[in-house]
């Protein structure tokens, strides 16, 4: 057999679909870092801003055990962005809504994706289109993601945002001995969702929050492809 029909015979489905999901992990990643990044700005605290994390770059922000994760489990994260609560005029309040930021971007992020997913189906269904099939494609994986992220990260383990709303209810002392095993926190993670102790419920939750996003925005996609077909 020559290189040439050994190289026919194989088939690049999975390769392609893991490809445009590891686009779609980069996408949501950058959202969500920036989102944090952005609102500390807003809230007082520059520190993000001077280290180059409001971006899109995926450079400045990509995890890449967290990036695996996130493209074939749905769960992933990314480098934390820096903040220091210090510079927020209410360190604790500040906190809470920088931390929140990043989960909320995803949602509306997926929002957005959802929408387009659906507009690209209908798409596809009209014309058959290669084209608009892997675009609908990536803009599906995009929002399921983008949830999957969103609800990952309101886990209140440190260093998950979560984790981070619920310490700022703390006594101060409390706060920041506790802050200070983070690092330990993310071991604890990685165990969790390499044995799939969290897989159940992490499933449950991350399916029942894409499908209400996709079925809140197919109407409104039907309604404009109606418009043009």
């Amino acid at each position: 057999m020559s290189f040439t029909q050994w190289l026919q015979q194989l088939d690049f489905t999975n390769v392609l679909y893991l490809g445009i999901s590891a686009l779609a992990a980069l996408v949501c990643i950058c959202f969500h870092e920036s989102a944090h990044g952005l609102v500390a700005l807003w809230m007082g605290d520059p520190t993000a801003k001077r280290m180059g994390r409001i971006t899109l770059n995926p450079l400045r922000h990509v995890d890449i055990i967290g990036l695996i994760m996130l493209a074939v489990a749905h769960v992933g994260w990314a480098k934390p962005v820096p903040v220091d609560a210090r510079n927020f005029r209410n360190p604790k309040a500040g906190m809470v809504i920088t931390s929140l930021a990043g989960p909320a971007s995803n949602f509306l992020l997926a929002f957005v994706m959802g929408f387009f997913s659906a507009v690209t189906e209908l798409a596809y269904m009209v014309t058959g289109s290669d084209v608009l099939y892997y675009l609908f494609m990536f803009f599906y994986y995009t929002t399921v993601i983008s949830c999957g992220l969103a609800v990952f990260n309101l886990i209140p383990i440190s260093p998950l945002d979560g984790s981070k709303v619920l310490f700022a209810f703390l006594p101060r002392n409390l706060y920041f001995k506790l802050m200070r095993y983070e690092r330990y926190g993310m071991i604890l993670l990685i165990v969790l969702v390499w044995l799939g102790a969290m897989d159940g419920v992490l499933t449950i939750a991350i399916d029942a929050v894409s499908n209400f996003v996709l079925q809140l925005v197919w109407p409104v996609a039907v309604a404009l492809v109606g418009l043009f077909v």
